[in-house]
């Protein structure tokens, strides 16, 4: 039987909603929604979109460290953001400054709102380990 390689934050939300921050399948890394939210798993800068892109951007190397991965073998992601008319040129910045030359495949969604008061940006992406890093 085969194990799987699952990764945690060890934060109180994935024993409370039953959920893994990434399973390994194959060659493919899915990843679940990262936000703004710190060791405790408390979400950190509440209605600041800069702030909070910036420290999911964090969350999201934890994960590609813990597998040995890169952003460059992000092949897909999907950004959840709430005020996307008021936060679309943060959204581009961002995503320009956290992947550089590499173009995965993107979808963004305008929502209402978030699990968390206060929180502005989830993001979910898909991880090929067999891309060159």
């Amino acid at each position: 039987m085969a194990t799987i390689d699952a990764f945690n934050h060890d934060v109180p939300a994935e024993s409370d909603f039953g959920y893994s921050q990434a399973i390994k399948s194959g060659e493919l890394i899915h990843v679940s929604g990262q936000l703004s939210f710190n060791e405790a798993g408390e979400l950190l800068h509440a209605g600041d979109f800069a702030a909070q892109l910036k420290q999911t951007y964090t969350n999201m190397d934890k994960i590609l460290d813990h597998y040995g991965a890169t952003r460059n073998q992000i092949v897909s992601q999907t950004l959840y953001v709430v005020n996307l008319r008021q936060n679309a040129a943060s959204v581009e910045e961002g995503n320009l400054g956290y992947f550089g030359d590499h173009r995965p495949v993107s979808t963004v969604l305008g929502i209402t709102e978030l699990a968390l008061p206060g929180q502005v940006i989830e993001i979910s992406f898909v991880i090929d380990t067999k891309l060159p890093a």
